[in-house]
């Protein structure tokens, strides 16, 4: 286990170096300027040229990216040029806004797929069946943007029940000692709060998770179909053990290993597609910024953006990893 740890760890450290260097490179070969963009119409050449020195772009790019690796190693991911801000503050000021969004979405995709898998597994061979899987066929053909849009349209606009824009009303932004709002709301007891923040996150929430759960609905209910054919399954219900019974206590702790990988993986690319849905929704997370810092050419914060999304997806991957290892005896003691 300890091997298979390190190992992990140490395949993490070379994907990252990897990110680094695509990323690096390729936001630098594509055309534009983020200097010419920053400066006024009637800027001289001399001054393009001394803003080219101050953020380094006038040396060759393989020493460019050995002094931003190395600021990197000392936590420090350069400055923003259109923000003129610290990177690392700039993207860790934003970063518990979107976890809050993604673990939202995953828990309400947990909850909604499941549900939906216990209920098709439960009333197998019926109507209830044929309902759950043409649902889970709607949600997985929608992406997660038009979920989005069809949300801004019917509870934003024709049935105007929540915000379809922020992530808090600002009268009440002041008030939070941190970034994680939802949380230290939660902490303190303070359900107003939580009421307003919900009201904001709770459409872009559901764009994220209606696919998600969708999947998760297909593949757990697959697995629990497997699973309810075996022997120790059987038995229960010879024991006198009623259907709900048999599915909750006997197949659902077998059948929901495989959901656990794929819910991992695809928590990953949920926090990818925040970047379009906190877009749409005007949510003040990472996404959003990430979206800006690409109009801007603003390379040093598109690095740290990048850079932090990489290590959140090789972190994730691994603890679904060793969660599933845990889990499974014969991975375990194998």
């Amino acid at each position: 286990m300890l091997r298979a740890i390190l190992t992990r760890l140490a395949t993490t450290v070379v994907t990252l170096i990897g990110v680094a260097v695509i990323v690096f490179v390729v936001i630098r070969v594509v055309p534009g300027d983020p200097i010419a963009m920053m400066l006024p119409p009637g800027a001289t050449e001399a001054d393009i040229t001394r803003l080219r020195a101050i953020y380094g772009l006038d040396r060759p790019i393989v020493e460019q990216f050995l002094i931003w690796a190395a600021g990197v190693l000392g936590g420090d991911f350069g400055t923003s040029i259109s923000l003129r801000q610290p990177v690392a503050q700039l993207v860790l000021g934003r970063l518990p806004a979107t976890l809050e969004l993604s673990l939202l979405a995953l828990a309400i995709a947990i909850a909604a797929g499941g549900g939906l898998a216990l209920a098709g597994t439960r009333w197998r061979e019926t109507r209830a069946e044929a309902a759950v899987d043409v649902t889970g066929g709607m949600a997985l053909s929608i992406p997660d943007f038009l979920w989005g849009l069809l949300l801004i349209i019917l509870f934003g606009v024709i049935w105007p029940v929540f915000h379809i824009s922020g992530r808090i009303s600002p009268a009440l932004g002041p008030e939070f000692a941190t970034q994680f709002y939802l949380f230290e709301a939660l902490v303190r007891l303070r359900f107003d709060l939580v009421a307003d923040l919900m009201a904001h996150m709770l459409m872009p929430a559901l764009a994220l998770a209606i696919p998600l759960a969708a999947i998760i609905s297909q593949v757990l209910k697959q697995s629990l179909k497997e699973t309810m054919h075996l022997d120790y399954v059987t038995l229960a219900r010879t024991q006198g053990y009623s259907e709900t019974h048999v599915i909750l206590h006997e197949a659902l702790p077998n059948a929901v290993l495989p959901t656990l990988t794929l819910v991992g993986v695809q928590f990953t690319f949920l926090i990818g597609g925040t970047v379009i849905v906190e877009r749409l929704f005007g949510y003040e997370g990472l996404g959003n910024m990430a979206i800006d810092a690409v109009i801007n050419r603003d390379l040093p914060l598109i690095q740290g953006i990048v850079i932090l999304f990489a290590v959140m997806f090789t972190l994730v991957n691994l603890l679904v990893d060793l969660t599933y290892a845990l889990l499974n005896p014969r991975l375990r003691h194998g």
